[in-house]
């Protein structure tokens, strides 16, 4: 494998880890969003960056198949410069401020100007466009295509394949060629399968993670990557679908989740991709060029045989048309005689089909109340359980009851409640910071006290002992103290007198009397006004130094976190986060029961205006029969001429499939001369570079600029920068 090969696969690599993520429409046909040719750059855009941005999420709400039932825009337009007006622009109808109360008004061309006032805007809407990537699901039972309705409660070896189909491109010129080359969006599918239904599973182009009650399965693609590098499958295969298989008891299946997004190649930069040998490129795009001419006239060759095999079967065709046409200009005269009874039969669906239509009224009111009910108990049902929600409608129940099970995620509560127990603990700060600053105060006046202390006994205990050695050398030798210490520096003091004194000083010193005498004289100025007055004052000085305050606010930071500590510990918030699951799980249940009566009741709706639709159609059909019956008069005529002109036609059929055999014989000599040419010719300079890298690098890059010009999907202004994703959610799979 090249090193240019590496590298792509190391970026495919890196778009796995990086790929880390609920809404849904029908995805309407439509044109390509393709753009004029541009030329491949060489490095990246050096763009300012925009002083106003729009991050958009688009949610696909879907069947169990893939097929898009809704599809629903959310845009947050980022206001970073405060500006009092913002000019955006969106092809979005029914649009919804969802976080405040600015308003908007649209002028032409899409352009939306919002009343900002400084702040940012957050809003949604819908809109019919087709999708940039288009999913399906399909299925198979025992090998066997099945449908999801039919593969409920089945048993067997089961296999769900997600297709994606990528129809974003941008046409690039690539070495003076026009290639499509389409934004590159990773597909992230994920689901969660029970261990119970699901055995065995496996997965392509993914990963599967098990506890023993469920297997999460998670699966990446990369559709139109392939085509953008231009590698070949067996060099690099890059995964444009994931697969599923597994065992399966009594099918169920769950919703599934799929993230579309193309920021993987926006974080890449161009100018990075190192370049080859521009010899090596020539000769690599011209192998690509060859071989793809001569697939071309190989083609051309197949299809004009089949087109003369074919030839016959036409002049066969056309001379079964003359006979037809006989048939139909003697048909033309029974068609004028059926027109009366089809006249008649018209008036009577018209007047059964308004009879139908009358009731539509009743009808949508009586499935408007049922929903309503339905509303109004879960409303009820949900207040009850603590959990305060608005009063649930048609239009709001869908976002008000994800932002319920948003906020019932283990994470959120956790994080709640940790915010609530800090703050409460922070109301006691003072008195923590109070009762820490005493204790700390306390510690210190004791380490100053014994400092007083030691100083104080040391003074005493010199002054009395000055008493004791006076009084034992004047009874010891009938000298004073003055006399005997001029007496012992004139060296006339015997050295067994000096020590005989000495030890007697240390044994009076030892004595139950002198030490009393000590400890009275030290406690006496311990007690002391003038001694208190100055610990306290020495307390004080040491209070204010920097490393007591720091000592205070380390103790301080201690008590408080260990109370937050206890709290989260206590019964009460490990309760709140286990019910925090229960209850996201109970709304999920309720919102999927909500979603399955809105589609009966959406339907139903449709049903009635077809009703209505058809009705008024009966009536336009009642009154053309009479149009009808005067025209196959003119029918009749025509088909006459249609008969004569075929003849013509039949007669010419001979000339047709000469020419086709002409064709073909010239096709045949241009397959085998560019073949020659080829093996001959090309080939053998060719078998000298080994692998298109030049050709790669610069699809890479135009892959990676395609990208970075991807911002949106609703619109979005000249002055903005944008990133935009897609989920896709699919519907579960249930027995009935």
């Amino acid at each position: 494998m090249n090193k240019l090969s590496v590298k792509v696969t190391s970026i495919c690599l890196c778009a796995a880890i990086m790929l880390g993520g609920a809404g849904a429409a029908y995805a309407l046909t439509g044109e390509k969003n393709e753009v004029p040719a541009k030329a491949v750059t060489t490095s990246m855009k050096a763009e300012e960056e925009k002083e106003v941005s729009k991050d958009e999420t688009v949610y696909v709400l879907a069947g169990a198949d893939g097929s898009v039932q809704k599809v629903i825009v959310s845009d947050w337009i980022k206001n970073a410069l405060k500006e009092d007006s913002i000019a955006d622009k969106s092809a979005l109808s029914d649009i919804e401020n969802v976080k405040g109360n600015e308003t908007y008004t649209m002028n032409d061309g899409n352009m939306t100007v919002w009343d900002a006032e400084g702040n940012d805007i957050y809003y949604q809407g819908n809109i019919e466009k087709e999708l940039p990537v288009a999913m399906s699901v399909s299925y198979k039972l025992d090998g066997k295509p099945i449908s999801a309705d039919e593969l409920a409660g089945k048993s067997g070896k089961v296999s769900i394949r997600f297709d994606y189909e990528n129809s974003q491109y941008e046409t690039v010129n690539i070495d003076g060629k026009n290639e499509k080359i389409y934004v590159p969006f990773g597909m992230l599918t994920g689901m969660l399968l029970d261990s119970d239904t699901f055995r065995n599973v496996e997965v392509s182009n993914g990963k599967l993670l098990n506890d023993g009650d469920h297997t999460a399965v998670v699966g990446i693609a990369f559709p139109g990557l392939q085509e953008n590098l231009g590698i070949d499958k067996d060099k690099i295969e890059i995964p444009d679908y994931v697969e599923i298989t597994a065992d399966v008891t009594d099918f169920e299946f769950g919703m599934t989740v799929t993230i579309a997004t193309n920021e993987i190649f926006n974080k890449l930069d161009a100018a990075k991709v190192d370049s080859v040998d521009g010899l090596t490129a020539s000769l690599d795009e011209l192998t690509d060029g060859m071989q793809q001419l001569m697939d071309g006239s190989s083609a051309l060759y197949d299809g004009l045989c089949t087109l003369l095999d074919k030839s016959g079967v036409l002049v066969d065709g056309i001379e079964k048309l003359a006979d037809g046409a006989r048939v139909l200009k003697d048909g033309a005269v029974s068609l004028d005689e059926g027109t009366a009874q089809l006249q008649k039969g018209a008036a009577d669906l018209s007047s059964g089909l308004n009879t139908l239509a009358s009731n539509n009224a009743s009808l949508n009111g009586g499935a408007k109340q049922v929903f309503d009910t339905l509303l109004s108990t879960a409303t009820a049902q949900i207040n009850a359980a603590g959990i305060s929600v608005p009063t649930l409608t048609i239009e709001n129940y869908a976002d008000t009851l994800n932002s319920v099970i948003a906020s019932l995620d283990e994470t959120a509560v956790y994080n709640q409640a940790l915010a609530q127990v800090t703050a409460a603990v922070e109301e006691n700060r003072p008195l923590i910071e109070q009762k820490v600053t005493a204790a700390v105060r306390e510690q210190v006046e004791a380490q100053v006290a014994a400092t007083v202390n030691k100083q104080i006994t040391t003074s005493v205990t010199d002054a009395i002992k000055e008493q004791v050695s006076a009084q034992v050398i004047e009874a010891a030798t009938g000298m004073t103290q003055a006399d005997y210490e001029a007496a012992l520096a004139a060296g006339r003091i015997p050295e067994g007198q000096q020590s005989a004194v000495a030890a007697a000083i240390e044994e009076q010193m030892a004595t139950d009397q002198v030490q009393a005498l000590i400890e009275a004289n030290i406690a006496a100025q311990m007690d002391s006004d003038e001694i208190k007055a100055a610990i306290d004052v020495n307390t004080d000085t040491q209070m204010q130094s920097e490393a007591v305050k720091q000592t205070i606010a380390e103790n301080v930071e201690l008590q408080m976190n260990q109370a937050i500590s206890e709290n989260m510990a206590s019964d009460a918030v490990q309760a709140q986060l286990s019910a925090a699951s229960e209850g996201a799980k109970s709304i999920i249940s309720l919102k999927s029961s909500l979603d399955s009566y809105n589609s009966f009741y959406l339907g139903l709706l449709t049903y009635t205006n077809g009703v209505a639709s058809a009705a008024n159609g009966a009536a336009t059909l009642s009154s053309g029969t009479s149009d009808l019956k005067s025209g196959t008069a003119q029918l009749k005529a025509g088909a006459s001429s249609l008969y004569d002109g075929i003849l013509q036609l039949k007669n010419g059929t001979p000339a047709l499939a000469d020419g086709v055999t002409q064709l073909k014989d010239g096709a045949m000599q241009l397959s085998d001369g560019l073949k020659q040419f080829n093996e001959e010719g090309i080939q053998k300079i060719i078998d000298l570079v080994d692998g298109d890298l030049e050709g790669v690098i610069a699809r890479v890059r135009a892959t990676i600029d395609v990208s970075k010009d991807y911002q949106n999907f609703s619109g979005i202004s000249d002055n903005m920068d944008g990133q935009v994703k897609f989920i896709y959610r699919t519907d579960e799979i249930k027995m009935k």
